[in-house]
């Protein structure tokens, strides 16, 4: 039991969904990680519209997180606990940009990821997960 609460399933449907929305939503975190620098000038702009304090810290925290997020989340290692941290990532989305400011990005794709997000931290990295290396040497 405490081997499948920290590795989630090694076979089977969820195992297999799991891989799949890890290699998915790992590369869209990526990617919108790196645009927080690559655009840093319009991200920060977004930012500052939002009202939050220190919007610069803002965005290259987010960054930061949604880069080393979705990193793990491709590896498979913490899956869970990255996925809670995206979770909250796109939670906080959707409230700042998406219902406050209408943005339809963060309508549409952050309910999504956000949703993706919770499953992977019911089943964990599931198939091909480093984790479940780091399973079998315990």
């Amino acid at each position: 039991m405490v081997e499948l609460l920290l590795t989630g399933p090694k076979e089977g449907r969820a195992a297999s969904i799991a891989f799949a929305t890890r290699l998915i939503t790992g590369g869209i975190f990526i990617a919108f990680g790196a645009g927080k620098f690559l655009n840093h000038g319009a991200e920060l702009a977004s930012f500052q519209s939002y009202g939050l304090p220190s919007p610069e810290l803002f965005v290259s925290a987010i960054g930061m997180l949604e880069l080393v997020g979705g990193a793990a989340l491709i590896l498979g290692l913490g899956t869970r606990l990255a996925a809670a941290a995206l979770a909250a990532d796109m939670l906080g989305a959707l409230v700042v940009s998406g219902f406050a400011r209408g943005e339809i990005i963060s309508l549409t794709l952050a309910p999504a990821l956000f949703l993706a997000m919770l499953f992977l931290v019911w089943t964990g990295g599931g198939r091909h997960a480093l984790e479940q290396q780091v399973g079998r040497t315990r």
